[in-house]
């Protein structure tokens, strides 16, 4: 059982996943706030707790633990009775919760960044759209399966919530609003507002209005959705 976790989060972005889980295991943990927009997690002092530049970042008792795969998987084995993910009868359905989780964060998560973020991606602003329209084509298999796989289970895995369902509640937040046909795919969008009701997802949220807060003090608020170029 650690005695120490410290994990470096940002604002409306995929930090919500880990702070979810802490949140369900009912552990004590604080969150050092990055702010992205000034260019913190690029600073010698970030990186040399992660070299890659981004977050989250989980310290445990002053080891650092990058990426959701990997921080998902620590804090479901370090805390097994909170059953962020169910339990497994052998390693192969272990492997297959691994290879859920690698879905969200190596397919899912970069499409929806770059349909959101899509500016970020071109040197000129006016390629935006058609980045953007090329990435929802993109996105658009993956959330028929995603919503087809919803249609037929409350959660990802039935009856069980796990921690599966925040990282899609995560995806879906982001491309809300960003010309995605949302529509097309009710049972995300069910499956999206059905965790509002969590308390895990409150106090997440709870959170994360004080991390914004404390950066727009700090002249470094991030926009929740940004605007779409």
């Amino acid at each position: 059982m650690p005695s120490e976790l410290k994990l470096y989060v940002a604002p409306f972005a995929c930090p919500r996943v880990p702070v979810v889980a802490l949140e369900e295991a009912g552990v004590q943990f604080e969150t050092v706030v990055v702010g992205i927009d000034g260019g913190e997690h690029k600073t010698p002092e970030f990186k040399k707790l992660n070299p890659k530049g981004k977050v989250p970042c989980l310290i445990i008792d002053g080891e650092s633990l990058t990426e959701n795969v990997a921080i998902l998987t620590y804090l479901n084995r370090a805390f097994p009775e909170a059953s962020i993910l169910p339990r497994t009868a052998n390693l192969v359905d272990e492997l297959r919760q691994t290879a859920d989780l690698a879905f969200c964060s190596g397919g899912l998560h970069l499409l929806a960044t770059r349909i959101r973020m899509s500016h970020r991606f071109v040197e000129n602003p006016t390629l935006a759209p058609q980045v953007r329209a090329a990435e929802i084509d993109a996105m658009k298999p993956n959330a028929a399966f995603a919503d087809e796989h919803l249609s037929w289970n409350r959660w990802w895995y039935g009856e069980q919530w796990s921690i599966m369902d925040a990282y899609l509640h995560w995806i879906w937040h982001r491309i809300t609003g960003s010309g995605f046909p949302e529509d097309d795919y009710p049972n995300w969008a069910d499956h999206y507002r059905q965790q509002f009701e969590r308390s895990s997802m409150q106090r997440m949220l709870d959170r994360e209005q004080d991390w914004q807060q404390e950066l727009t003090d700090r002249g470094m608020a991030f926009p929740e959705h940004p605007t779409l170029s």
